[in-house]
């Protein structure tokens, strides 16, 4: 957790995903990690998460600075994953 010169909270960290789909008529399994940012009040919740357990996260890419073809995954709701 840091703290913008403005005092607003920040938790930062890597979500995996994996997951199958359909292609072109094949199952094909999708797998990556992307950077990961919560700002303000969801900070504190995504701090305290469990490595491991599954969530499902809501949110937008952006880039990580303005000058950066990298994108960061912008959280702005993290739910309990559905079984």
């Amino acid at each position: 957790m840091r703290y913008t010169p403005a005092g607003i909270p920040i938790a930062s960290g890597k979500l995996q995903h994996a997951s199958k789909v359909v292609e072109a008529g094949v199952e094909r399994l999708v797998e990556f990690e992307v950077a990961a940012l919560a700002a303000g009040e969801i900070s504190g919740r995504f701090n305290q998460l469990e490595l491991g357990e599954i969530f499902q996260f809501h949110g937008f890419l952006a880039r990580k600075n303005r000058n950066s073809k990298s994108l960061v995954f912008h959280i702005t709701e993290i739910t309990a994953a559905q079984s």
